[in-house]
């Protein structure tokens, strides 16, 4: 071999991804990755999907040259511990974990193995990291948290709702982040002229009295704040509002998707997408404490039509012409 083909193959085979070089060595890296849903949820799916095309575009392939342990909790966040604590049995190189109460699990079960957050809502109160600048411990990744996201969709419902004067919350009060969302959305009634009313979840078996509730109420409209239980009961949700005609605005596109008349908030699989290049940094050697989580820089409205027309609403058309998607 010439000497000038040897520095090239030489200089390429620096540039190899991190986990194609292992893979030569004969190791081939392990993530972990603990999700508050199930696998048979299309949206999680989904999510996952796009999690590994990030992965794709830096040169991983899933059962190639890198191996990823799935752990699933399904609807109960008290199976978020046991959960970590089996994926650092496993010794996985790196724990990847969705929501605000899976990165917490992971973070009570090691402070030895990086954990990458794919979509944590507020990660300096919940005490994930100390700064968004300087995580200081072995958490970083990607938080969908928006200071004035409460209040914009306030202001967002009493725009496209001709009466819009009681607007009820639907909220998983077991997690942080729906708690500052809450929050965010009573400072900014106050200024709208809107009563709130709090309707908070902690687990499935209480949406029957987090709907009894409502009915008592009678608001004008409901607000939904993403978290990965709302998620997974997204149907029953989507059917109360329907079965109530309850003009609705959601956190998360997957609701409109399915039926929701509204929803506005961060493009959750540019985040998951995003988070895979966390991973490749912390392959390469990167300390999480060094890494600053990244915050959301798009957001999504998103109108279901076919909705609006079985409520008899007319969506005014200033509010028509800002969505990114419309489903008619």
């Amino acid at each position: 071999m010439k000497r000038r083909e040897l520095i090239t193959l030489i200089g390429g085979a620096a540039a190899w991804p991190l986990a194609a070089r292992a893979q030569q060595a004969g190791k081939v890296p392990r993530i972990g990755f603990l999700l508050f849903g199930s696998p048979e949820d299309t949206a999680y799916a989904q999510l996952i999907g796009a999690f590994r095309s990030g992965l794709r575009d830096l040169g991983y392939i899933e059962g190639n040259n890198i191996v990823i342990e799935y752990r699933y909790a399904g609807a109960s966040q008290e199976r978020l511990s046991d959960l970590a604590a089996d994926l650092v049995r496993t010794q996985v190189d790196v724990i990847v974990v969705n929501g605000t109460p899976g990165p917490l699990a992971a973070k009570r079960a090691t402070v030895k193995i990086p954990i990458v957050m794919t979509s944590a809502g507020d990660p300096v109160g919940s005490g994930l990291v100390a700064s968004l600048a300087r995580p200081d411990g072995n958490v970083t990744g990607m938080s969908l948290m928006a200071p004035d996201l409460g209040g914009k969709r306030l202001e967002l419902l009493k725009e496209a709702l001709s009466r819009c004067s009681r607007v009820a919350v639907l909220w998983n009060s077991a997690n942080p982040y729906p708690a500052l969302v809450f929050k965010e959305t009573q400072v900014a009634a106050e200024k709208l002229g809107i009563q709130v009313h709090s309707v908070e979840i902690q687990q499935p078996s209480d949406f029957a009295d987090g709907f009894a509730v409502m009915r008592s109420v009678r608001p004008d409209a409901m607000i939904v704040v993403e978290d990965p239980l709302m998620v997974g009961h997204r149907s029953v949700i989507i059917d109360f509002a329907a079965d109530h005609r309850l003009p609705a605005l959601y956190g998360f596109k997957e609701f409109a998707v399915a039926g929701g008349l509204i929803s506005y908030g961060a493009g959750v699989p540019d985040l998951y997408r995003r988070a895979a290049s966390f991973v490749d940094k912390v392959l390469r050697g990167s300390k999480p404490a060094d890494l600053p989580v990244q915050q959301p820089t798009k957001f999504e409205l998103v109108i279901n039509l076919k909705t609006a027309k079985a409520l008899g609403l007319e969506i005014p058309p200033t509010v028509l012409a800002r969505a990114d998607e419309v489903i008619e």
